[in-house]
């Protein structure tokens, strides 16, 4: 049994910013800033404009230009970079201690004062652009992105984060600035650090760059949540070598006692290097290089992904072996037994114990637990129900979301379809 607790504090700035500071025994000083806006909150006017927002503000602010902020951000001498998902924004810098102001006043500075030039405009929609398009060329991207769109009729998870090329290229200054100025409020962002210093200073360090931060976020936060259609599609392209399955399933209404024990399942379906899908499809039958699973518990998604490639003759006969080993999952044929539960714990263990020694993961679970409203020691929780959690409860979740697929096949070049 493990019991990590991290020496963290919660703060609550005036203008509605939240800051959780951790003290941690290292060198480096690690800030993450996750605003909560995404692509569920888009519509079909405007799909892709948080991804683009965020792109945007590398590009200049009201002190710096493009070329100045970025060899500035470079001259930390550590990491920094952005990413986008369906429900947040996050900006992260890991760098030594000794340039903690810097870091903090160079995000501040991009989070509150980006300029969002025109000339920059231009040249980034050619960016993003690209960036769609390298997505099509990606053919398990692709596969992924076209089986969410067949999946669901209106939710959100349909559409690509990174939005359409007829959209991004209409994108105005206007539209950004207003887009901007009422998402990235500090009522609607959470700042993570971790660091060697206590938290009043760190504190004090936040404060002075965003306490001067204003704005209310008037985001609409109702969503539409569906389920999966229960169908298959199939479409063709002569440019791939193989031909891909995905497979979907979404279990909007999973309850949160359900989640541990889907978290093993998926592990020993299709997560793990040994798992029963690869176990069945590439060492016993050899029908493909590689399969596996991707599970997201994010509270607005919660899916199962599994996906594969295979030659094209060989398609019905790999689904079918797909769905095999997974009926004999929620028939109890494959047995999941104490040294399953013994290994998940080992796997759990190394798992928070590699998040907990790196300060810049640290960070970013605690940001992605407080965005999802989690409670941020939810893997000692964890560890504790595996102590209880047994077989009954694997086969059971396996029962409750291993049902009514969508199933989405592209076909190679050599198919007759």
């Amino acid at each position: 049994m493990i019991d990590i607790r991290f020496d963290n504090k919660e703060f609550d700035l005036k203008n509605g910013l939240k800051l959780i500071t951790v003290k941690k025994d290292t060198e480096l000083f690690s800030i993450d800033i996750g605003i909560k806006i995404g692509a569920y909150y888009e519509n079909d006017k405007n799909r892709g404009i948080s991804h683009f927002i965020e792109h945007m503000l590398f590009k200049g602010t009201k002190k710096r230009n493009n070329e100045q902020l970025n060899k500035e951000l470079e001259f930390l001498g550590g990491e920094y970079n952005a990413y986008t998902n369906y429900n947040t924004t996050v900006f992260n810098v890991s760098c030594l201690k000794e340039e903690c102001r810097n870091a903090v006043e160079l995000l501040g500075d991009m989070v509150m004062n980006s300029v969002f030039d025109e000339e920059e405009m231009k040249r980034e929609k050619g960016v993003v652009i690209s960036e769609i398009r390298s997505a099509r060329d990606d053919v398990a991207e692709f596969s992924a992105n076209q089986a969410f769109n067949y999946a669901f009729e209106r939710s959100p998870l349909r559409y690509e984060v990174a939005g359409f090329e007829d959209i991004v290229s209409g994108f105005t200054r206007d539209e950004l600035l207003e887009y901007y100025k009422n998402n990235y409020t500090p009522d609607n962002t959470v700042i993570t650090v971790v660091s060697p210093f206590d938290h009043r200073t760190v504190y004090n360090m936040i404060s002075d760059e965003f306490s001067q931060w204003t704005g209310t976020c008037s985001i609409d936060r109702s969503i539409i949540r569906e389920d999966n259609k229960n169908e298959e599609f199939v479409s063709c392209r002569k440019d791939i070598e193989q031909s891909t399955i995905t497979i979907i399933y979404s279990f909007i209404d999973l309850d949160k006692e359900d989640e541990l024990a889907l978290k093993i399942l998926n592990h020993q379906l299709g997560e793990s290097a040994n798992s029963i899908l690869f176990r069945e499809l590439r060492e016993k039958r050899g029908l493909v290089y590689d399969i596996y699973t991707d599970l997201d518990l994010c509270h607005n998604a919660k899916t199962l992904c599994i996906y594969t490639a295979t030659h094209d003759s060989k398609v019905e006969e790999a689904k079918d072996a797909i769905f095999k080993c997974i009926e004999e999952v929620k028939n109890e044929k494959i047995i999941f037994n104490e040294r399953t539960l013994e290994l998940m714990k080992k796997v759990h263990k190394t798992s928070v114990i590699s998040t907990f020694e790196d300060g810049s993961d640290l960070g970013n679970y605690i940001l992605t637990q407080n965005l999802e409203g989690q409670n941020i020691y939810e893997f000692l929780e964890d560890m504790n129900k595996l102590e209880r959690l047994d077989s009954a409860d694997i086969y059971k979740v396996a029962r409750k979301i291993l049902n009514k697929p969508t199933v989405y096949m592209l076909r190679g070049s050599d198919t007759d379809e």
